[in-house]
C-alpha cells in the first residue's frame, strides 16, 4: 500500500490546467505543423499557418491558446493499492482547478446551476471521471474543453441492423452537421457499444489519447483511417473555410454491448485539443 497527500494531487492538477490551456500537446503539435505542410488549398493553408503564429505567440507570452480556457474534465486512474491522506480526493482537485484557474488567469466559463445560470467564478466544479486500476499510481489527465465544440457533440442509439455503415454515417452526419462550428482542423472521438452513456463517456476519453497512435483493433483501426479519410474529403476545411484538412485525427474506443442496441457517441474537440496527463 502506498500513501498519497491529496495535497500532490491539488498541485499536479493546478499546474496541468496551466500548462494544457497555454501549450499544445507534443501529439497535437506535430499534428497541426504536418497539417500546415500537407494542405492543399490556399486559404485553408492560411489559415493554419495563422493558428501555428497565435500558437506560438501563446506560448511566447503565456497567453490562452483559445479564449474559451473550458472547463475542466479529469480523468483518475487510481491504483487500488493507493491510498489517500490529507482531505478528500474529489475537494482536492477541485482546489487544484480553482488554483490553476485563478492563478493562471483563465477564464472562468462555469456555471453553477445550468439553469439559474450563476457564474461560480474560479470554474469549479471539474467534471471528474474515476476508473480503478492495478498498481500504486495515480495516473491524472486533465482536459479543458471549450463549448464550441462541445455543443456540435451527439449520440446515437442505432439498431443492431444499422451494422457498422450505420456507425459511419453517424460520424459522418455529427461532423456535417458541426460544420464551422467546432472550429476545424477537429479531433473527433467516438465511442462505439456500452449503453448511453458509457459510449459517451467512451468518446471524450478518445480524446485524450496521442492522434499519432491507432486502436490496437484491427478492424477499428480501419474505421478511423476511413473516416478521417471521408471527414477530409467533405471540404469543410480549416475554420470552415474550405480546404482538405477538416480533422487531424479520428479516434474510436469500443466497449461490450447488449444484443438490441448498438450506442454510438461523437464527441468532437476544435483543433487545440486540450490534454495533459501526469503520473504520482
Amino acid at each position: 500500500m502506498r500513501t498519497i497527500n491529496v495535497a500532490d494531487v491539488t498541485q499536479s492538477v493546478r499546474e496541468m490546467c496551466i500548462e494544457a490551456n497555454h501549450f499544445l500537446a507534443e501529439d497535437m503539435d506535430r499534428a497541426m505543423k504536418r497539417a500546415a505542410e500537407e494542405e492543399r488549398a490556399p486559404l485553408g493553408r492560411q489559415i493554419l499557418c495563422q493558428l501555428q503564429d497565435n500558437l506560438k505567440i501563446a506560448g511566447e507570452d503565456m497567453i490562452p491558446i483559445c479564449q474559451d480556457t473550458g472547463m475542466a474534465v479529469i480523468f483518475l486512474e487510481i491504483g487500488q493499492e493507493v491510498h489517500f491522506e490529507g482531505g478528500l480526493l474529489e475537494a482536492a482537485v477541485n482546489e487544484g482547478v480553482r488554483q490553476g484557474y485563478t492563478v493562471g488567469y483563465l477564464r472562468k466559463s462555469v456555471v453553477g446551476d445550468p439553469i439559474i445560470r450563476e457564474n461560480t467564478k474560479d470554474n469549479t466544479p471539474a467534471v471528474i471521471h474515476y476508473e480503478m486500476v492495478s498498481g500504486d499510481q495515480v495516473r491524472i489527465t486533465v482536459a479543458p474543453k471549450g463549448f464550441g465544440s462541445e455543443n456540435m457533440s451527439r449520440v446515437f442509439m442505432l439498431k443492431p441492423a444499422d451494422g457498422i455503415e450505420g456507425v459511419k454515417h453517424a460520424i459522418l452526419t455529427a461532423v456535417k452537421d458541426a460544420g464551422p462550428n467546432a472550429c476545424p482542423p477537429m479531433v473527433v472521438g467516438v465511442g462505439i457499444g456500452g449503453t448511453f452513456e458509457k459510449c459517451a463517456l467512451m468518446a471524450k476519453k478518445a480524446l485524450t489519447r496521442p492522434v499519432d497512435r491507432h486502436s490496437e483493433i484491427p478492424y477499428v483501426r480501419e474505421l478511423e483511417e476511413e473516416m478521417l479519410q471521408k471527414i477530409n474529403q467533405t471540404g469543410i476545411g480549416p475554420g470552415g473555410l474550405g480546404g482538405t484538412t477538416t480533422a487531424l485525427a479520428v479516434n474510436i474506443n469500443t466497449y461490450p454491448t447488449h444484443i438490441a442496441g448498438l450506442p454510438v457517441a461523437v464527441n468532437i474537440c476544435c483543433h487545440v485539443n486540450r490534454h495533459v496527463t501526469r503520473v504520482i
